[in-house]
């Protein structure tokens, strides 16, 4: 028996988002990885019209400084 997989489901569709807002942090950074990576569609389930402007909208925040470009790493 093959083994069957739910379909991920777009959160931004789900929810009726029209936009992604470059301010808010606490979602953007739900797909970034530690090391300041945006995620790929594959894995976070969005779809490719919201996944453009979720990549658009963690740019911009990356540009005014809202959200690091990568971790951290402390001097030693």
């Amino acid at each position: 028996m093959a083994f069957m997989s739910r379909r991920k489901v777009c959160k931004f569709c789900e929810n009726q988002v029209a936009r992604i807002d470059y301010k808010d942090v606490r979602t953007l950074r739900r797909f970034i990885t530690e090391q300041g990576k945006i995620i790929p569609r594959r894995v976070t389930g969005v779809c490719a019209r919201h996944q453009r402007m979720l990549a658009r909208s963690i740019k911009r925040a990356r540009n005014i400084a809202l959200i690091h470009y990568s971790l951290d790493v402390t001097q030693q």
